[in-house]
């Protein structure tokens, strides 16, 4: 089951084992099972600390990782193979006694609550939104006994994703109803079950010298940078890594010739965390004002106090705005073709939007769906001509310009989606069982006031110090009018606002 190379590296991880764990497996005589079994088998054999032992569980294939002796809660419904195999490897590490890595109010909030809770998350080993979900929900069963959870490898079960009419992952249920879908942090999946933290902390925090709002390879950058200057430097962060945790391969980092987006942002997260800054996280700013502070105002009613703020609040993929779109979203409307495809398989599916990101979706899209239709409103794709070339050798893709897209529909699901064609101005309707919608970036910032200048594209505009035309406030990134939007120029606007800023504050 596991190449040469990943049973290397598996054998590293193993020798840190603190203590004996045992897999606890439900097994049949299906091929799943034989898989799994095998699977099992070909680990525990590699170190002397693990055991098997078969059981009946309520899934079959399915297996248990417990300390020898007791219970951890965690159990993997499937194969925990691909971005899951970190999640097993932690998995085991954690049942073994190491501790996970967490902030210490997190942990604390965890051991209290004093409820059984039973979580069961539907995944695809495709997915590099899900690991973040099931690492969390594993962490939360080994730090308390009244709470337990089973990861689902929807292909793996296929039955019971068409029963619960799962169509996004990660999907976590909670005592059989559904709880949340999609990527979720630690804190943000704690407090919807416990409740926000204590704000009293957050309250009494001193005035910040640059205060950073936002997570992404921008903020992280204008943090290191602030910080290495030696001044206090704090970052408020909804979820660490931002838009870049959507990115599944990286070919393009100078230095680094392939790396995938939640890899990268976790190694930025560890290098921020060497400097002495203020980490935030599970926080969001709702209002930002310059009195003789900037004072930043946050959804829990918190106000941070700073003698200059960095803007650096990202975007998020634009929404198409029609009847359906809201309704449906996960119910047949995704955003993440490698997170979400697998569940389409064998389906009729429409991509909106001819540009890169849409072409790619399509040209993935296309090894697993049964038909592939691809909703470009202008008269041509824009996407690269490679692209274009090799989706131009699917059989089944088929390419409709200049559509307007009018409404999607469907009962508990999509089943149709009504686009017009804008030279004939006569209505069509695509019978389908998904849409994939890709029509670009939109910045972070609807939440700024008017006093903070803007591009009609609802950009931050800023001068080549980061600047914008409100003094003491910087900003970088996808949220700015930089021509473009890459991880590499958001890193580097990041350090020359947090040089600007230091250079203002010495100045003022």
């Amino acid at each position: 089951m596991l190449d040469n190379e990943t049973k290397a590296q598996l054998a590293q991880y193993l020798e840190l084992l603190e203590g004996d764990v045992q897999f606890l497996a439900s097994l049949g005589t299906d091929e799943n099972s034989k898989k799994t079994a095998e699977f099992l088998n070909e680990v525990a054999a590699m170190s002397d600390k693990i055991t098997l032992e078969t059981a009946s569980l309520p899934r079959t294939p399915s297996f248990e990782i417990n300390p020898v002796g007791g219970k951890s809660g965690i159990t993997f419904a499937g194969l925990p193979l691909g971005h899951e195999f970190t999640s097993f490897i932690l998995a085991l590490l954690q049942v073994a006694g190491r501790p996970p890595k967490i902030d210490p109010e997190v942990a604390n909030q965890i051991k209290a609550i004093d409820r059984p809770l039973h979580f069961e998350t539907y995944v695809s080993l495709t997915c590099h939104n899900c690991p973040d979900v099931v690492q969390a929900l594993n962490i939360m069963s080994v730090l308390n006994p009244l709470i337990s959870h089973t990861m689902i490898e929807g292909g793996m079960y296929q039955e019971e994703v068409e029963a619960k009419n799962v169509m996004a992952v990660p999907t976590v249920f909670l005592a059989g109803e559904e709880f949340a879908s999609g990527r979720m942090t630690i804190e943000q999946l704690v407090e919807k079950v416990a409740g926000p933290m204590d704000t009293a902390a957050l309250a009494d925090k001193d005035i910040f010298d640059v205060l950073v709002v936002g997570g992404g390879p921008a903020g992280a950058s204008s943090a290191i940078y602030a910080a290495r200057k030696g001044i206090n430097t704090g970052m408020v962060v909804e979820t660490f890594g931002g838009q870049v945790l959507e990115t599944l391969g990286i070919e393009n980092m100078i230095g680094t010739p392939y790396t995938e987006g939640p890899q990268l942002m976790a190694q930025v997260e560890e290098h921020v965390k060497k400097y002495p800054v203020d980490l935030m996280k599970g926080q969001r700013a709702k209002a930002i004002r310059k009195t003789d502070l900037i004072e930043v105002e946050l959804e829990n009613g918190v106000t941070l106090k700073s003698r200059t703020a960095i803007l650096s609040t990202g975007a998020r993929w634009r929404a198409i705005n029609v009847p359906g779109e809201k309704e449906f979203k996960n119910k047949g409307i995704a955003y993440c073709p490698h997170c979400d495809g697998p569940l389409f398989a064998g389906k009729d599916l429409a991509v909106i939007g001819g540009g890169n990101s849409g072409i790619e979706a399509a040209i993935d899209l296309a090894t697993i769906a049964k038909h592939v239709y691809v909703l470009e409103f202008l008269p041509e794709l824009k996407a690269d001509q490679v692209l274009q070339d090799k989706l131009a050798t699917l059989k089944n893709v088929t390419v409709i310009t200049n559509a307007q897209t009018d409404e999607i529909t469907g009962r508990d699901h999509v089943e149709a989606l009504r686009y017009t064609d804008r030279v004939t101005n006569e209505s069509h309707t695509l019978n389908l069982q998904g849409v994939f919608i890709l029509i670009g970036l939109m910045p972070n910032t609807e939440w700024l006031p008017e006093e903070i200048a803007k591009n009609n594209r609802g950009e931050i505009i800023v001068d080549g110090h980061g600047a914008t035309n409100v003094p003491g406030i910087f900003a970088a990134g996808d949220c700015t009018d930089s021509a473009y939007k890459q991880i590499i120029i958001s890193m580097g606007s990041g350090a020359t606002a947090a040089l600007g800023a230091f250079d203002y504050l010495i100045r003022s």
